[in-house]
């Protein structure tokens, strides 16, 4: 049975990373020309290279943990190996894809992979964006939350802390700072109204006008 979970959160893993970021990827290139991937890196030790180390270090958590599970190396945590623990881990990995999915779709040509200081896309507040400002990042957790617990051994859990670790440092470090500067007004007014990565929790007001004054 340890191994049968292991071969079906692999699966589960792969199909989530094929249409994230496979399938959107081809869309997107299909309607706008360009793959949306932008680096993932900065200079060495800043947010932005952490934050894309982490994330490559919790992809390939999220690949190995049931790989390694399903090879019989590894062992699920025998306190959170049980049917309930695995019925909701099913639900979060499926209601995390489906919000992935949905909220890639609702950016349209906004959407892309690490930021490009030099872009400016359309800002999007619509849709999922209307609750949270960084709805993708809030289903890939739910998603990565959910295969943890279908295979909850220590490397699938060090890659959910990974992935939460890198979304955080990404969205204040990086992603924030560049959406004031492209939309210092909108962008202040709308964290201020919406919340972060859940509805209510994250709203920073008056985010426009300090950063003007250190400018």
């Amino acid at each position: 049975m340890v191994r049968l979970w292991g071969g079906l959160t692999l699966a589960v893993v792969v199909l989530f990373l094929a249409l994230a970021f496979g399938l959107r990827a081809v869309i997107h290139h299909r309607n706008t020309g360009s793959w949306g991937f932008n680096r993932l890196s900065g200079k060495r030790w800043s947010a932005e290279w952490n934050a894309g180390i982490l994330f490559r270090a919790a992809l390939l958590a999220a690949l190995t943990a049931p790989a390694l599970q399903l090879a019989g190396v590894l062992m699920p945590f025998p306190a959170l190996d049980g049917g309930a623990f695995r019925t909701t881990g099913a639900a979060l990995a499926v209601a995390g894809i489906a919000i992935t999915i949905a909220s890639q779709h609702a950016m349209g040509t906004s959407w892309r992979v690490g930021v490009d200081p030099g872009e400016r896309t359309t800002l999007v507040t619509a849709g999922p964006f209307a609750l949270v400002r960084n709805p993708v990042f809030t289903g890939m957790i739910t998603a990565f939350a959910g295969m943890g617990l279908l295979t909850p051994n220590p490397v699938s859990l060090f890659g959910v802390g990974s992935l939460i670790a890198a979304i955080e440092i990404q969205v204040r470090a990086v992603e924030e700072p560049y959406l004031l500067r492209a939309h210092p007004d909108s962008y202040g007014a709308y964290a201020g109204s919406v919340g972060r990565l859940v509805p209510g929790f994250g709203r920073v007001r008056g985010i426009g006008a300090r950063e003007a004054s250190r400018g």
